[in-house]
């Protein structure tokens, strides 16, 4: 490597999305749609679950971890898309782009094992539903929430420690719209080689592929009763509770695939699969659980009445008491 070519990093130039100048607008209003959608969406889990005390269940308190990692990683990832569009500064500082791609790190590797923790919610669910809520209480979902945040933490670090050592770059530009760990490799003229291979081990066997293993055995146990189930409407039941979870965890993996599954040597940044792994899948998780959820939707139904009801009068009207009584029957059944 010349060294004339070599610069001490003190900052970093984003490219974006789109280099061409045109279409910035474009660009902009698409990712402040995606975002308003994200929030709205996942703070509407959020408030619910917080208000209507029939979603005071351990599977939602797992949806608002999850709520929370996709408002956090949209945040984190988007944020600078809106910022350089407004002000034409599209230069990060070392250590924003550090702090940014550090978060980014530890909130991908937490959704993974986080939605691990889920799967084996709908396992306990449906295999063993008589003792669902003694094995499922309210100390164990803590600590495993807990535990999900802070393993995902550990093993991050080392490689974060590594990525943050490296100061000689041979380009303050990185082809990307936020800070990813693998552009950051591609301009690194510091010796890479034992930060890819711990991307390896820690990122793609621990943080992706055990998570993925743990998921598939509780789908398998969980299938297999379903089978077991002798009645069709037992089985439609069953699987109805766990197919919004199955719909999300397929997406996630699906995504990451066609992200990342490219040799570490060779590896380009594809801009638009980043893209949709940051801001389209946050973006897909509240509604699917939203559009594939009775629970959710009946709940949104109540605590909408509750309002109407609250600012229309102290009393409630005939027709809006049968809407209750009949809305209340619907979630029973």
């Amino acid at each position: 490597m010349d060294p004339k070519n070599q610069t001490m990093a003190r900052y970093f130039i984003l490219k974006g999305i789109s280099d061409v100048p045109e279409l910035q607008t474009l660009v902009f209003l698409l990712v402040l749609f995606i975002y308003l959608i994200t929030f709205g969406g996942n703070m509407t889990i959020l408030l619910l679950v917080f208000l209507d005390s029939v979603l005071h269940t351990p599977m939602y308190y797992f949806l608002c971890n999850l709520s929370i990692l996709d408002l956090s990683s949209s945040v984190v990832t988007l944020y600078k898309i809106p910022f350089v569009f407004l002000t034409g500064n599209n230069t990060i500082s070392f250590i924003a782009c550090m702090v940014q791609v550090c978060i980014f790190s530890w909130l991908s590797g937490n959704e993974l094992i986080m939605l691990t923790a889920m799967s084996y919610d709908r396992y306990v669910a449906i295999c063993y539903p008589l003792h669902y809520m003694t094995v499922m209480n309210n100390s164990f979902c803590t600590a495993l929430a807990s535990f999900c945040w802070a393993i995902s933490l550990l093993q991050i670090l080392p490689a974060m420690v590594i990525l943050i050592s490296f100061t000689c770059y041979i380009s303050h530009v990185i082809n990307h719209f936020f800070c990813d760990i693998m552009p950051l490799i591609d301009i690194s003229c510091s010796d890479t080689s034992v930060l890819q291979l711990l991307i390896f081990t820690e990122g793609a066997l621990l943080s992706t592929f055990a998570p993925f293993l743990l998921t598939f055995i509780s789908y398998v146990f969980i299938i297999t009763t379903i089978i077991k189930i002798q009645s069709s409407s037992g089985r439609s039941k069953a699987f109805y509770t766990c197919s919004s979870h199955l719909t999300v965890v397929a997406l996630h993996y699906s995504s990451l695939v066609c992200q990342y599954l490219t040799p570490i040597g060779t590896f380009k940044s594809n801009k638009l699969l980043a893209l949709f792994n940051t801001a389209i899948v946050p973006m897909l998780n509240p509604i699917i659980y939203s559009l594939k959820n009775k629970d959710m939707k009946l709940a949104f139904q109540r605590q909408l009445h509750y309002f109407m009801a609250k600012y229309n009068g102290s009393y409630i009207q005939p027709t809006q008491l049968g809407m209750v009584n009949f809305l209340m029957e619907e979630w029973r059944r």
